[in-house]
């Protein structure tokens, strides 16, 4: 699997990015937000997901790595491909998709092609939980992805997700480590 590229842009063919890594060139999808930003010759720095079926190898590339964890997170959804999951981000920044999957918004994710509202329910219920409640957390992305992981390590622990979410909430102190939020968090619910 290839984490990341690292190289100069040889050639912009939407919505396609050709990367010259070191004299071996590596042909990557991008969203259209991602495209745009980007010219010929630049120096740059992907993160990629490669997604390999047995009639296609193809490689997803993101400029930060957090929107490459949101995308893992929405294919994970039943009946979101990879190319769909891409597409979402032409539609709006990481903020503005949490933020739509946190307040249920079905009608950001059907602006999106071949995005029916069926599946975008499904973004929003399979998602949600994973990403508490949005007035309560940072919609930074970061630490936004961080609490979701937090309350998830929670329900591992046996907890619901209210009783997680609330630990996260009551948990205010910045620049501090997963497991050491996990650590506050579970003090909190041993009170």
């Amino acid at each position: 699997m290839i984490g990341f590229l690292k190289g100069s842009i040889e050639l912009l063919d939407r919505p396609f990015v050709y990367i010259d890594v070191n004299g071996a060139g590596y042909k990557v999808l991008v969203s259209d937000a991602t495209y745009a930003k980007l010219s010929k010759s630049d120096k740059i720095r992907l993160f990629t997901f490669t997604y390999v079926r047995e009639d296609e190898l193809s490689l997803f590339g993101f400029l930060e790595a957090e929107d490459l964890k949101l995308f893992e997170a929405l294919i994970t959804v039943s009946g979101i491909g990879p190319k769909t999951a891409l597409n979402i981000f032409s539609f709006g920044q990481r903020k503005d998709i949490i933020e739509a999957i946190i307040k249920g918004d079905v009608s950001f994710f059907t602006s999106v092609p071949r995005l029916g509202t069926k599946n975008a329910q499904k973004i929003i219920i399979e998602l949600k939980n994973k990403m508490g409640a949005g007035n309560d957390l940072d919609l930074s992305g970061k630490d936004l992805l961080e609490n979701a992981e937090v309350v998830q390590a929670l329900k591992n622990f046996g907890f619901s997700v209210s009783e997680a979410q609330k630990a996260v909430r009551e948990i205010k102190a910045q620049g501090l480590t997963l497991n050491q939020k996990i650590k506050l968090a579970l003090k909190q619910l041993g009170k």
